[in-house]
C-alpha cells in the first residue's frame, strides 16, 4: 500500500506557509542582505536561472531550494564559501518547518491501524521527510521524486516504489489527493486506487476515475478491507 503525503495526511500549504516564515525570520536576522534579494521580483529570475543550469535536478526540490538561497545570498555579495554554507544554514531552519506538520484528523490513528496489517510505502512529489515528520515506524520505505528524477504521474514513480516493496501492481493500492498525480498515474501503473477526496470535488474525467474513494482518513481501513486487499502482516 502506498501513500501520498502533502494533501493527504496533512494540509502542505499551511506547512509551507509557516516554513517561509521561520526561513524569512532568520534571514532577517542572520542575511538581511540575502532576504532583501529573496522577497524581491529578482527572486523570479534567479529561479529561472537555477532550474536552467540544473535541469537533471528539476525533481530534487531540496537541492532547488538551497541553489535558489545560494544566488540569493551570492547576489547580496557574499563570497561564494559564505554563501554556501548560510544557504544550507538557511535551508536547515526552512527543512524543520517543512517537516513540523499538522496533521489531518485521525492521519496517525489509520496509518497505526493500516501498517499492523499491510506494508505501507511513501510515494510523494514533495521532499517531506517521514522520519522527522515522525510516522516513519508505520512504513517500510519511502520513495520521492528525488530519489526517481521524475514525479508522479510518471510512470518511474510508481516501478520504483513497487519494485523496492517487491509486489507486483495489481497487489498495491496507492492512496492520494490527486486526480492526475496520484489516481491516474496509479491506475496507468495497474494498482488499485483510493482517491482521498476530502474536499468532496466532483469529476467526470474516466481517466481519472479511481477504483474507490474516502473522504476522511478514518474511513480508510474499512474501505481497504472492503476491496478485499491482501493483508502483508
Amino acid at each position: 500500500m502506498t501513500f501520498d503525503l502533502d494533501n493527504t495526511l496533512w494540509d502542505v500549504m499551511q506547512t509551507i506557509t509557516g516554513a517561509e516564515k521561520l526561513l524569512r525570520d532568520w534571514m532577517a536576522e542572520q542575511t538581511p542582505a540575502a532576504l532583501a534579494v529573496y522577497a524581491s521580483e529578482q527572486i523570479a529570475g534567479i529561479r529561472e536561472q537555477v532550474l536552467a543550469t540544473h535541469a537533471e535536478k528539476r525533481h530534487d526540490l531540496s537541492f532547488l531550494r538551497i541553489q535558489v538561497l545560494r544566488q540569493c545570498m551570492i547576489a547580496a555579495n557574499m563570497s561564494p564559501a559564505d554563501a554556501e554554507e548560510n544557504a544550507n544554514q538557511a535551508f536547515a531552519v526552512f527543512f524543520a518547518g517543512r517537516n513540523d506538520v499538522v496533521f489531518y484528523p485521525n492521519a496517525l490513528e489509520t496509518l497505526e491501524i493500516l501498517s499492523q496489517h499491510y506494508t505501507l510505502f511513501a510515494l510523494t512529489n514533495g521532499n517531506a521527510d517521514i522520519e522527522r515528520v515522525g510516522i516513519g515506524r508505520f512504513f517500510s520505505g519511502a520513495v520521492s521524486s528525488a530519489d526517481v528524477g521524475a514525479s508522479k504521474p510518471d510512470q518511474q514513480m510508481f516501478t520504483a516504489v513497487l519494485t523496492k516493496a517487491d509486489v507486483q501492481a495489481g497487489r498495491a493500492v496507492h492512496i492520494g489527493d490527486h486526480l492526475s498525480d496520484d489516481v491516474f498515474g496509479a491506475n496507468r501503473a495497474g494498482m488499485r486506487t483510493i482517491w482521498f477526496n476530502h474536499e468532496r470535488q466532483a469529476t467526470n474525467n474516466t481517466d481519472h476515475e479511481p477504483t474507490a474513494e474516502a473522504h476522511a482518513l478514518a474511513d480508510l481501513p474499512d474501505l481497504i478491507a472492503s476491496l478485499g486487499v491482501a493483508q502483508t502482516r
